[in-house]
């Protein structure tokens, strides 16, 4: 992607009208039109269309989603969302699961695009992309090189570092090296190189699986114990205080655009998979409440993210912006959730509408 494809933080900031955040559906759907009582409030809802897309030809679109790891049924939820939107518009879908029977129905489906909705690694490490193109399908999202960059969280973080762009200070240990040198020797290193309190994560995976807050040495144990059940490497990370921050972005006409910012506020547990997923525990405002300047700052730092991390179509950027202002990388998400408590379509929802902007999106890909 050239820079001077990417729109500057001053052209997107604000440039769309903010509205509430809805809920979206979250059970499996039939192939055929599912505006019945049921769902046509929330279809209703989530589609907003600036134009008549219904005017246009209706698309063939398999949603891959499912999976057999930890994030199955959220990303069985988020296929779902996205199917009912899309079928308003007049889509023909089908929601496939990532298993044996996905290849032989892909080929009985002839899909004109693909849009894969599996999170963590099993969707977001590249192999699912790879995959698709040998097969020669026109997919949704970033590339297989752009995936495998985003999903190690070290990766990633070492990626928008070297491009001068700002991330909290860490340190990253394989299993292996605590076998090697000890435990304790490195949480000694750990707690005198970043202080307390840290975030201690899984090196790969999503939706807060397996992240830990600690603010002292014990509690550094426990969330290392608690990041290694979900991958062999942890990501041990300087606490930055601020204001937590979900940049969402859409690429339209070739040009990447950040959707209304969103300011989350958890309970003193933190923004962990429950609070991401069980209503009560966290507040969203959208569009943040950020003055103009940090606004500003946050979205040119989800653009460059967006840059050199190479993502496509959509993604979602999360960070903190400290009290002076400063934006700080934390993550980036290749496929990000589409749930009724999901952040992107919240932001969808503050722009143009989920159905609108998922719509451009796919016929975008489609056309490939």
């Amino acid at each position: 992607m050239n820079v001077e494809n990417v729109a500057t933080a001053d052209e997107v900031v604000g440039s769309a009208p903010a509205s509430a955040a809805v809920t979206g559906a979250i059970a499996d759907e039939p192939a055929a039109d599912p505006r019945t009582a049921a769902d046509a409030p929330q279809a209703a809802v989530d589609a907003t269309p600036a134009t008549p897309a219904q005017y246009f030809k209706p698309l063939q679109i398999a949603v891959i989603a499912g999976g057999l790891l930890h994030e199955r049924e959220v990303s069985l939820r988020s296929g779902s969302r996205l199917a009912v939107n899309l079928r308003y518009l007049g889509h023909h879908v089908e929601i496939m699961d990532l298993n044996q029977e996905l290849l032989p129905r892909l080929a009985e489906f002839k899909p004109d695009v693909v849009w894969p909705m599996i999170h963590g690694p099993e969707g977001e490490d590249g192999s699912l992309q790879d995959l698709l193109e040998v097969c020669g399908y026109n997919y949704v999202g970033t590339t297989p090189q752009g995936c495998r960059i985003s999903l190690s969280k070290p990766v990633a973080k070492s990626v928008v570092e070297k491009n001068g762009l700002t991330t909290p200070p860490s340190v990253t240990f394989p299993q292996r090296l605590f076998r090697e040198v000890g435990v304790e020797a490195l949480l000694k290193v750990a707690e005198e190189f970043l202080g307390y309190p840290v975030i201690v994560k899984p090196g790969a995976g999503g939706s807060a699986m397996g992240i830990g807050w600690a603010r002292d040495l014990a509690g550094l144990r426990a969330a290392l114990v608690q990041a290694l059940a979900y991958d062999d490497e942890v990501l041990v990370e300087r606490f930055v205080k601020g204001t937590e921050i979900a940049a969402s972005i859409v690429v339209e006409g070739g040009v990447p655009r950040v959707l209304p910012l969103v300011e989350i506020i958890s309970d003193q547990a933190g923004y962990d998979t429950d609070a991401r997923y069980i209503a009560g525990r966290t507040e969203f405002f959208t569009p943040a409440r950020l003055d103009a300047e940090s606004a500003q700052a946050a979205a040119q730092l989800a653009l460059d993210c967006f840059r050199v991390l190479e993502l496509r179509d959509y993604a979602r950027i999360d960070m903190i912006v400290d009290e002076a202002g400063t934006p700080w990388f934390i993550d980036a998400n290749t496929t990000p959730g589409f749930t009724d408590m999901s952040l992107w379509p919240l932001a969808a929802e503050a722009d143009r509408g989920l159905a609108t902007l998922a719509d451009g999106i796919a016929r975008a890909a489609a056309a490939r």
